[in-house]
């Protein structure tokens, strides 16, 4: 297995797994709401050279991505993937190419926006310890790795591989009786939906958000899951292989 990971592929996940998951921040945690109560709309446009271009639409204390650029009232350009990348590792800070006039929005609202979000992606034991911070803890880290497979299926060396063995189809992943995403394969091409899927070939049920958490983060076996029955697949067996196989990349990625 490729140990390596690459700076175009991190860049997709960034922007679309991690900055993504501000749709569901905004709308689990009431403290993200209130950072945007009172704000008028505005739109954030993602623009990375040779990478991927999205744009952020706050409103109504709500947040939803776009893929590519819209009319934005605030544009912020990236030379590179690896510039972008640094965006999320705190190491670049952008200079907006349109928006001058809204620098009190990326400072004091989507700054401390971005800050919530790396707290619930990256917590720490003492937050953890609070079962409502870990129960939105775990269900923001779902979407964000169901949003990442899509990105390494699409555009990593290995993933790309992977996908090109998975048949049309969608698949199931989520938490029995909770929360769930919807892998959709199209020409080997994929692409999440954060909604429970309604008709899928294969699925992939974890027991409890505790059995979500324990995978993710590396504490619990996968497999081991799967022999005692906390996790459960059905359908077809080469969906659910080749989508753990891209599981696995993802785990480099985010590490």
């Amino acid at each position: 297995m490729l140990t390596t990971t690459d700076s175009k592929t991190m860049a997709y996940i960034n922007m679309f797994a991690v900055l993504g998951t501000l749709e569901n921040l905004c709308e689990l945690d009431e403290n993200a709401s209130a950072l945007l109560s009172g704000k008028k709309p505005i739109r954030i446009g993602f623009e990375v050279k040779g990478g991927p271009s999205a744009t952020l639409l706050f409103k109504n204390g709500k947040c939803r991505m776009e893929d590519g650029i819209r009319d934005c009232e605030v544009k912020l350009p990236f030379s590179s993937c690896e510039k972008f990348n640094g965006l999320i590792d705190g190491t670049t800070t952008p200079i907006p190419s349109k928006g001058f006039t809204h620098i009190g929005f990326l400072l004091k609202t989507f700054v401390p926006l971005t800050d919530l979000l790396a707290k619930y992606l990256r917590p720490s034991e003492e937050d953890m310890q609070d079962p409502e911070f870990r129960k939105k803890s775990i269900e923001m880290t779902l979407y964000c790795a169901a949003v990442a497979i899509s990105q390494v299926a699409n555009h990593d060396q290995s993933g790309k591989f992977s996908a090109n063995l998975i048949p049309d189809g969608e698949i199931a992943m989520g938490v029995k009786d909770s929360i769930g995403a919807t892998l959709r394969v199209k020409d080997h091409h994929m692409v999440t939906i954060k909604k429970p899927c309604e008709h899928p070939r294969a699925a992939m049920e974890f027991s409890s958000l505790d059995v979500v958490g324990g995978v993710l983060s590396g504490q619990l076996s996968a497999m081991g899951c799967i022999c005692d029955g906390t996790i459960s697949m059905r359908g077809m067996v080469n969906m659910i292989d080749n989508v753990n196989r891209i599981l696995d990349r993802v785990s480099l990625y985010l590490s």
